[in-house]
């Protein structure tokens, strides 16, 4: 990772200090101003600014263009036999700093070059600990270090956001802290939320602006959920996990728990409480806060992580039609899928629960050449992706990873883990540096939401935590209206591996949810329009070989699109309304655009194009697409970027497009 950093004066001070691995400039101010009860730190475009009460209680509160937006909410920790840091704080020193640095990442996200430009103040107390917080325009981030000696056990942190109680919560709906996460997002008010589990990240909108909470640096610590309160949402962790019990090979719930939510070094820095910001929605689809305020990554050899494409098997349950043989879980099914990637330049397919004996990663089914596939898909170019249990991983990790590269396996997808206590955290990194040592990708499922760790081991390449395309085999709630909700809230924590690419669409009239010929409501066009939107390094194509095969053109889009981007622009978006976004890969750009429940028409402004004359090929919902969700047409047009587009999309609708400079 290569970093460029340009340190701006402080305009406060004459005197500065070079300090840190950075080169940052710190501001050491006056002994005289530690009795200063408020502080204040602005963001470089001095739109925000956060101010830190250390009166009796450390407190942090937020304003937007001077308007409050954040009221002062209480934050501290909670060690047993110390007490709570952040209570009668006492001041001894603190240091400001800019910086204005480069990060480029390993997987390009959501742009090659990601700009890390912030104002930081750090507040150090008696008591050996710290409050860091930095002011991005993006945002405000904030977290606890502690300089303890050895270890020291957390029995509570005190973080959270007080709002007005008639702003407007976006509710991920929770029922306990052991969860797969996976959330729809419920619109009340604030007040209403008193008493409900929140998951994280959670939005809050209020006086024209939009807080996305999250968090990022999660490292040995619990994940954090919320909770409503009278006065906003308080944090909320899983306590210390003392006995669970194994009740098959994936649902582990937690039994006994201890009276505290970590027991950790006394020397360290605790995870950046985040939130993002924004009047426009739009803003937060471009928010990397989250990946910034990671650890750097830890992974030296990093030039093996390839993103890509893959094929789904357990969508649709391996079912294949126009094929010669009866398709299931065997060597000839799994043949097919290596066939069907390599000639359509996917790099991977996965192959999903079925290939081993429950309970032993070990034991490959004897329908099953495990070899054979691996072998024949190093043939063809396509890697192979293996889904194991949590649980079964944890009992077998050495000798079940170790066969794997022995095989040649691509990754692994992990699923089921449905906990995010102290354990389990640490177990995720526990799987990444294995899998790494072994030169495996890594994709979560059943998992918390992602809080940093695709930076540190860029190994790991996408999280599920999302109510994603496979819900539409069992329910008739994943609508449109959630498709253009999530990439607002889920995408702003990182990659969402949400498996787009359903080829047999209904509008809600229409939908029949069925686990083995699965539909999705909305249009075509609507799904292929994910490919761009959605974000995820390792993307699937979630329906068989079999349909893609029938729907040629949308099949001929999928293929083409790329999972790494140079770079991305908003072009339209309104929170649960739509969403539409350019991004470049390369030369090329690409433009999704989707909608909710209501049809409406989106010019494309295509200013953002260099210069010469382009080819637009795009995918569109046809003029029937209102009734008959597959409805989908090509169009092409020559542009330049001074052309003005209309895209039309139905109710559900989408609209996607490839734009190449013409030579």
């Amino acid at each position: 990772m290569a970093w460029h950093k340009t340190i701006r004066r402080h305009p406060l001070r004459k005197r500065f200090l070079a300090r840190g691995l950075a080169g940052a400039l710190l501001l050491i101010a006056p002994l005289a101003s530690f009795a200063a009860r408020s502080l204040e730190l602005s963001s470089p475009g001095r739109q925000l600014r956060v101010t830190i009460d250390t009166g009796e209680r450390l407190a942090f509160s937020v304003s937007h263009r001077g308007v409050p937006l954040v009221l002062p909410t209480p934050i501290g920790l909670t060690l047993n036999g110390i007490g709570t840091l952040g209570d009668k704080p006492r001041l001894t020193g603190q240091q400001r700093h800019s910086v204005d640095a480069t990060v480029r990442p390993v997987v390009a996200q959501k742009s090659r070059q990601v700009r890390d430009h912030y104002n930081a103040l750090q507040l150090d107390f008696a008591g050996g600990y710290a409050l860091e917080v930095r002011a991005y325009d993006e945002g405000i981030a904030y977290r606890f270090r502690t300089s303890l000696p050895g270890q020291v056990t957390v029995e509570d942190e005190l973080a959270g956001v007080n709002v007005r109680a008639q702003d407007t919560l976006y509710w991920p709906q929770e029922k306990s802290m052991q969860s797969h996460n996976e959330h729809y997002y419920q619109p009340m008010p604030v007040a209403e939320a008193a008493g409900k589990l929140v998951g994280v990240p959670a939005l809050v909108q209020g006086g024209g602006v939009h807080i996305v909470y999250t968090e990022s640096g999660l490292r040995d610590y619990p994940g954090l959920y919320l909770r409503g309160e009278a006065a906003g949402l308080r944090a909320v962790f899983p306590k210390v996990a003392l006995a669970d019990i194994a009740r098959d090979d994936r649902n582990v719930p937690v039994t006994q728990e201890a009276p505290y939510i970590a027991r950790t070094a006394g020397k360290r820095a605790f995870p950046w409480r985040i939130l993002g910001i924004s009047a426009d929605a739009g803003g937060l689809l471009l928010n990397q806060m989250p990946y910034l305020l990671a650890d750097p990554q830890e992974l030296q050899e990093t030039g093996w992580i390839k993103p890509g494409k893959v094929a789904w098997d357990w969508y649709n349950g391996n079912k294949l039609y126009g094929v010669p043989f009866k398709a299931g879980l065997d060597t000839r099914t799994y043949r097919h899928y290596i066939d069907f990637a390599a000639e359509n330049s996917l790099e991977y397919i996965i192959m999903d629960e079925g290939w081993y004996k429950l309970g032993d990663l070990l034991a490959v089914k004897p329908e099953i050449d495990m070899q054979q596939l691996m072998d024949y898909g190093r043939e063809r170019g396509v890697g192979i992706i293996l889904w194991v249990s949590w649980k079964t991983l944890d009992a077998q990790m050495t000798a079940a990873l170790d066969q794997f590269a022995r095989w040649g396996a691509a990754g692994i997808k992990v699923d089921f883990m449905q906990r995010s206590d102290q354990w389990m955290v640490n177990y995720y990194e526990r799987v990444a540096k294995e899998a790494a040592a072994r030169r495996l990708l890594v994709d979560f499922h059943g998992n918390f939401k992602p809080s940093g760790l695709q930076r540190t081991w860029p190994n790991v390449l996408t999280f599920e935590g999302v109510k994603g395309l496979e819900n539409n085999k069992w329910s008739d709630k994943q609508t449109p209206e959630h498709d253009v909700t999530l990439p607002f809230i889920r995408m702003f924590a990182g990659p969402v591996d949400y498996t787009p690419g359903a080829m047999s669409n209904a509008h809600r009239k229409d939908f029949v949810a069925s686990f083995d010929r699965p539909m999705s409501q909305g249009t075509r066009a609507h799904q292929l329009a994910m490919y761009v939107i959605y974000e995820s390094p390792l993307q699937m194509l979630a329906d068989s070989p079999s349909q893609y095969r029938a729907n040629a053109s949308s099949l001929e889009f999928i293929r083409q699109v790329p999972v790494e981007w140079d770079e991305s622009r908003v072009l339209h978006a309104q929170l649960g309304r739509y969403v539409a976004m350019a991004r470049r890969h390369g030369d090329t750009w690409y433009v999704g655009a989707m909608t909710g429940a209501d049809g409406r028409d989106l010019e494309l402004d295509l200013s953002f194009l260099g210069d010469g004359e382009y080819l637009v090929d795009s995918m569109e919902d046809g003029p029937n697409a209102a009734v008959f969700a597959i409805d989908v047409q090509k169009g092409s047009a020559r542009v330049t970027r001074a052309s003005r587009l209309n895209m039309q999309l139905a109710p559900g609708g989408g609209w996607a497009a490839i734009i190449r400079k013409v030579k």
